[in-house]
């Protein structure tokens, strides 16, 4: 008989829950995270048995374990699952056995698992910007100090100059040691981002997609790396419109009759994704492709909008250069939509 499995996952434990292919709950149990006291509840069941669990914090080691188990694993994606199986009783129990329920029903709203490789660059990526905003929080907090007790210069207060100029400069005592202290952070995490964007470097110039990808207004290597990690295999997306729409930058819509509302862009889908083309929207606004674009779209719009529409114009972009790759010969540049 064949047997569902959903798995509510936590920080520590997590809830096991067991259905059979007639609906009836076998087992729904609480357990500690980690390998051996999973597989003590589920590692008799057959290969390939079904097993569901939402896309919640620190999920990675339990696919990782399924997959390695010969499970057949599915991610769930959480505010879909919510919308589709709502109960008036909530607990563990309760939604390890509907996830279970869902995947038996052929109802499982699901997400795309990454592969390790792409999750590890992805965690790469994210952790140099992480790294990157720190220092920039910081060398925030010194010209706010600075400004505190009067003090500004136009030049970068970061080159030789500008150091001495703060070194010089007469602040009290917790003013100068909180200067000290953020410079001192600052340049410890110089040499770990110089380390990290080798390490980025290397893999770019491994990829040719991110050499493709170059080719748009306002991307990178950084940039391209980070929508090739986001995106990962672009098959998976029919068409543009479906990739701007995970990526949260189409618009919601409200219809009721015959009234249609458009309201702001979604935002779901990946957060990084939707940063990262927004930053390279801020340089490519600029440029000849969508310079006359974006000055069309602001004044009817405004300048918020206007950027939002070339970052999605980008990723379409970037969707069919991507999706042209395999059936472009190497030597011929993408054609450009």
């Amino acid at each position: 008989m064949s047997v569902y499995v959903g798995i509510d996952v936590h920080r520590k434990r997590s809830q096991v829950a067991v259905v059979t292919e007639d609906g009836k709950v076998q087992l729904n149990k609480n357990v500690v995270n980690g390998s051996e006291p999973m597989l003590r509840l589920i590692g008799d069941l057959p290969p390939g048995t079904p097993v569901a669990f939402e896309a919640a914090f620190g999920w990675g080691w339990l696919a990782g374990l399924l997959e390695d188990y010969g499970f057949e694993a599915h991610l769930v994606h959480p505010l879909r699952c919510k919308a589709i199986a709502s109960a008036r009783l909530k607990n563990d129990k309760v939604d390890a056995a509907i996830l279970a329920q869902l995947l038996r029903a052929d109802l499982l709203p699901e997400a795309w698992i990454a592969p390790l490789e792409v999750r590890q660059l992805r965690a790469l990526l994210r952790h140099r910007a992480s790294l990157v905003r720190l220092g920039t929080g910081l060398r925030n907090r010194i010209h706010a100090v600075a400004a505190d007790h009067g003090y500004d210069r136009s030049a970068s207060y970061w080159t030789g100059p500008g150091r001495g100029w703060l070194a010089e400069l007469d602040l009290p005592a917790a003013s100068r040691e909180i200067v000290t202290d953020c410079l001192a952070v600052i340049d410890g995490l110089a040499p770990v981002i110089e380390r990290i964007d080798g390490e980025l470097h290397a893999r770019a110039k491994a990829d040719p997609r991110v050499k493709v990808l170059r080719t748009l207004p306002g991307v990178g290597e950084f940039t391209a790396l980070m929508m090739l990690a986001e995106i990962g295999d672009i098959t998976r997306f029919p068409s543009a419109r479906k990739l701007a729409s995970w990526a949260g930058l189409t618009p919601t819509v409200r219809g009721s009759d015959l009234k249609v509302r458009h309201g702001h862009i979604s935002k779901q889908g990946s957060a990084w994704l939707r940063w990262v083309m927004n930053q390279a929207a801020q340089t490519a606004k600029r440029s000849p492709e969508f310079a006359a674009t974006y000055a069309a779209i602001a004044k009817r719009r405004g300048k918020k909008i206007a950027t939002i529409a070339i970052a999605r114009k980008l990723l379409t972009r970037a969707w069919h250069l991507l999706a042209e790759m395999p059936a472009t010969d190497a030597t011929t540049p993408p054609r450009r939509p």
